[in-house]
């Protein structure tokens, strides 16, 4: 009936069987408060950070993501509030979503110098489909919306993180309202049209430090991502921090049907990507980040990977970083 449609309907598919359309980066391990807005304030310092991301490159229609965060603490002496503001660009084909968050971590002191941080996030997304950026054969067919339409949906996320000077723990449940927003959302030619939503997601992650020696240091960390529907997505990480500087790591991401969900059929790829990235500080307050995904499932014929660059810039108390007396490696 659309063959212009038939690309971004693989698209669609894809995405559902997969993460159900919740954005994720690769470098959330360089900024945790992605997933968990429990997260904001860590560094105890103003942190500015912005992520670019190009999913199956060479794919028409893939998605493209960008996202911009700053957190920080509202007390350099007590800590015990964080506040960060997130702001999230995602297309798909002829869709995309704006989202604006707002979050919360109230940061409780703990014994030898850790903290438990309890987080709350709210904000709102707009969905929009433009329905003039595909080519159709039959432009006159009344299941199609030629102009663009969107709209507006609030939604929450809460977490849990608890760290340590080497060891963190997260959890996190985003996407709270999604169970009670989807369904019908907009009229185009007379007909009723719903995008491709968010569904809620829950993050369980750890990793610790280890020293191997002054120079060298070993993370290892740790992701479960579930949203009870497709299948569960687990993240391996490990990393080598080299002088204070440079880091160097990969990551293994592979679903699995952890639960025997009834829904999902063995004709769904699960998925599994393996990603290279690496993070290099330019100077005290100021790092860049790369990394390159390459899907290990049957797309990965069709595309050039994935690429995501991202950059961190670290705003200190009065111009100075003690990386010697609090150093932030989560």
């Amino acid at each position: 009936m659309k063959s212009g449609c038939l690309l971004f309907i693989f698209l669609l598919l894809t995405c559902m069987a997969q993460a159900q359309q919740d954005v994720q980066f690769s470098q959330y391990v360089f900024n945790g408060l992605s997933v968990n807005p429990a997260y904001a304030g860590y560094r105890e310092e103003l942190y500015l950070h912005s992520t670019y991301r190009q999913q199956w490159a060479g794919f028409q229609g893939a998605p493209q993501t960008g996202t911009v965060a700053l957190d920080g603490v509202t007390d350099v002496y007590t800590k015990r509030v964080g506040l960060g503001a997130q702001a999230t660009w995602d297309r798909l084909g002829p869709q995309e979503s704006i989202s604006l968050y707002g979050s919360y971590a109230y940061r409780i002191p703990m014994p030898n110098d850790s903290r438990l941080c309890i987080g709350l996030g709210v904000g709102v997304t707009q969905y929009a489909v433009d329905g003039s950026s595909r080519k159709y054969v039959d432009a006159d067919d009344p299941a199609l919306t030629l102009g663009k339409q969107s709209t507006l949906v609030p939604d929450a996320r809460f977490g849990i993180y608890y760290n340590t000077y080497r060891t963190f723990i997260g959890f996190s449940i985003m996407d709270l309202f999604s169970a009670y927003t989807g369904g019908k959302m907009y009229f185009g030619n007379g007909t009723l049209y719903s995008t491709l939503r968010k569904s809620r997601h829950i993050y369980l992650s750890g990793g610790t430090v280890v020293y191997l020696s002054d120079d060298i240091k070993l993370k290892p960390s740790l992701m479960i991502k579930e949203d009870l529907k497709g299948p569960t997505n687990i993240d391996l990480n490990v990393f080598v921090l080299l002088q204070e500087r440079l880091w160097l790591g990969a990551s293994y991401r592979a679903g699995v049907n952890l639960w025997g969900k009834p829904a999902l059929t063995s004709s769904v790829d699960p998925g599994t990507a393996v990603s290279l990235m690496t993070e290099v500080f330019i100077s005290d307050n100021m790092r860049l980040g790369y990394s390159y995904d390459l899907s290990t499932n049957g797309i990965s014929s069709y595309q050039r990977g994935s690429h995501e660059l991202s950059i961190g810039i670290l705003f200190p108390h009065n111009n100075k970083v003690d990386n010697t007396r609090c150093p932030r490696y989560f």
